[in-house]
């Protein structure tokens, strides 16, 4: 399983008897994806789809830190700020329909999200077939963190999250656990670490009729309750209200210290990203594919990069100079114009994604 040869060196393809392994291979940055590894992981996927001697894929990461800490935001952040305007444009269609194609692929994807798996992790995990989380699994989609808004199908899945957990896990860029994930609608199964290995094996030596369902659920385990389940009464009730700050009004009317903490939280984040990411999820609940919610991302991270200085902002004090000090434009919710949602969503990009 692991004499994998490599094909790009941030992408090892590998496998045998039927199964396709796909290993990200950035373990020093936790495998975050460029626009290279987006391109790898397409062309094998394209070729394995046509390949006869291929039935069924498995994608996980190197190292002990985590499946994909996400997209590479630092070389987002060069490109936006170079002006690389039509590389800004390939790096998002290019991501997107790797996402879609995994979502769509005729052999069943297996995607083994152990560690961190975040952002364009989820891009790649969270639309898998078969989607396994272990005990040391860290998910979440953290793009408000940097003034931006959840995209790779993000939003299309934190919509059918029960209850309002949806705006919550996407305003507060929460992270979640195994069980988080499962009872989000994030994962599938969880499997310990300590299982993985026997897991890959019985992928790799299956005999019929076992499905991949049928073999993972062999290692299957019930993690502990989920945390987000049981903040459900303060979540659905406070994140049910009609904007951002209103939102936040509940929150502070709750006896909850987890929601007074959050209302501190959501009334220090960029207000132009709380507001788009808001009205984002609630109008997926209403799209009727992730194709639709990918196209409607799609046009609202490129008015972000291209309208916006709050993304470059939060990269910027995040991941380039760390301060943690963004300084949000708008930073209060009081000056934030009327129309700066509805501009949003009214963005065309040029070209369109699909």
């Amino acid at each position: 399983m692991h004499a994998q040869r490599t094909e790009n060196d941030s992408v090892l393809v590998g496998g045998r008897r039927g199964l396709g392994h796909l290993t990200l291979n950035r373990p020093r940055a936790i495998n975050a994806l460029d626009l290279d590894m987006i391109r790898a992981l397409n062309i094998t996927l394209d070729r394995w789809e046509r390949d006869t001697d291929v039935d069924v894929i498995l994608l996980d990461g190197a190292g002990e830190r985590g499946f994909c800490a996400g997209g590479d935001v630092r070389a987002l952040h060069e490109m936006v700020t170079g002006g690389r305007v039509d590389e800004v444009h390939a790096f998002f269609r290019e991501e997107y329909a790797l996402d879609h194609r995994i979502a769509t692929s005729r052999k069943p994807v297996i995607a083994i999200a152990d560690g961190v798996c975040m952002g364009g992790g989820i891009g790649l995990a969270g639309h898998a077939a078969i989607r396994i989380v272990t005990e040391r699994s860290r998910l979440a989609m953290p793009e408000t963190r940097i003034g931006f808004t959840p995209d790779v199908g993000g939003s299309w899945l934190l919509a059918r999250a029960p209850g309002r957990l949806g705006e919550y896990l996407a305003l507060t860029a929460g992270t979640m656990d195994a069980a988080d994930a499962l009872y989000a609608g994030f994962a599938d199964h969880m499997v310990p670490t300590a299982h993985l290995e026997a897991l890959y094996e019985a992928l790799e030596n299956r005999a019929d009729p076992s499905s991949p369902t049928e073999l993972v659920l062999l290692f299957d385990e019930s993690p502990e309750p989920s945390r987000l389940e049981a903040a459900r009464e303060w979540v659905d009730d406070a994140f049910a209200a009609d904007d951002v700050p209103a939102i936040i009004d509940r929150l502070r009317a709750r006896p909850e210290p987890e929601a007074r903490e959050t209302a501190d939280l959501l009334a220090a984040s960029a207000p132009t990203a709380l507001a788009v990411t808001l009205e984002a999820v609630r109008r997926a609940r209403a799209l009727p594919s992730l194709r639709a919610a990918l196209a409607q991302e799609y046009g609202l991270v490129l008015w972000f990069a291209f309208t916006q200085p709050d993304l470059v902002e939060g990269i910027r004090a995040q991941v380039v100079d760390k301060d943690r000090s963004p300084r949000w434009s708008p930073a209060r919710w009081d000056e934030l114009p009327a129309d700066r949602v509805a501009a949003a969503f009214a963005y065309e990009p040029e070209p369109a994604l699909w």
